[in-house]
């Protein structure tokens, strides 16, 4: 099975709440939160506040913090309290090993993201440090852009490896190219627009999730 996160990136911000509860109704498995600084992607999103608010008000929901930033491992500890899954990149400035030990040493899940240009045999050392690697299929930084269908060998290439932690993707997934994603090895999708202007949101999301 399948598990649906969907990004609030793609959400009508004016309406965050209204948004998340929508989707929680719809039976999603986790919300996936970017946080971008600005310098390690060209755009700013989301910070604590928004994240603590989440948690606050949706409790049992498992938040899954995507952090865009270069320097991730002055912000873990603020973070981790409201994160089921805190995520950082293989490019960023600080100790990628280091970063992933406190993010586990904070009771989350530790996640490896990739930028397209990252082979998963340059982080092979780390994979054992992780719960789960997140494979980005487009540019962090921007919604909207197509999938790239050459990140399917990459996800293949992960569990060819033996990886045997939580494999994501973020970027352009649709329902329509979910199965093969599926088939690569994807556990975890993160979607946005094709979750948010959904004319059959649970239904969507149901058959995404028994895809197998």
């Amino acid at each position: 099975m399948i598990k649906i996160a969907p990004s609030i990136l793609a959400a009508d911000q004016m309406h965050i709440a209204r948004e998340i509860q929508r989707v929680m109704d719809a039976g999603i498995d986790l919300l996936h939160v970017d946080v971008m600084d600005g310098h390690f992607v060209p755009n700013l999103s989301f910070g604590p506040g928004i994240v603590r608010e989440i948690h606050a008000a949706f409790p049992t929901l498992k938040l899954d913090v995507h952090l865009m930033l270069e320097n991730p491992m002055r912000y873990i500890q603020v973070f981790a309290p409201s994160s089921h899954i805190i995520t950082v990149h293989a490019e960023i400035k600080d100790d990628v090993g280091t970063v992933l030990d406190i993010i586990r040493h904070e009771g989350c899940k530790a996640g490896l993201s990739l930028k397209p240009g990252t082979s998963i045999e340059e982080v092979e050392g780390l994979l054992d440090r992780t719960d789960l690697v997140l494979v980005m299929t487009v540019e962090p930084g921007f919604g909207g852009q197509p999938f790239r269908w050459d990140m399917l060998r990459k996800i293949r290439r992960i569990r060819e490896m033996g990886y045997k932690g939580l494999v994501e993707a973020d970027g352009g997934i649709t329902k329509d190219n979910l199965s093969i994603l599926r088939e690569a090895g994807l556990d975890i999708a993160v979607m946005g627009t094709a979750i948010y202007k959904s004319d059959d949101l649970a239904g969507d999301i149901r058959k995404m999730q028994a895809m197998t």
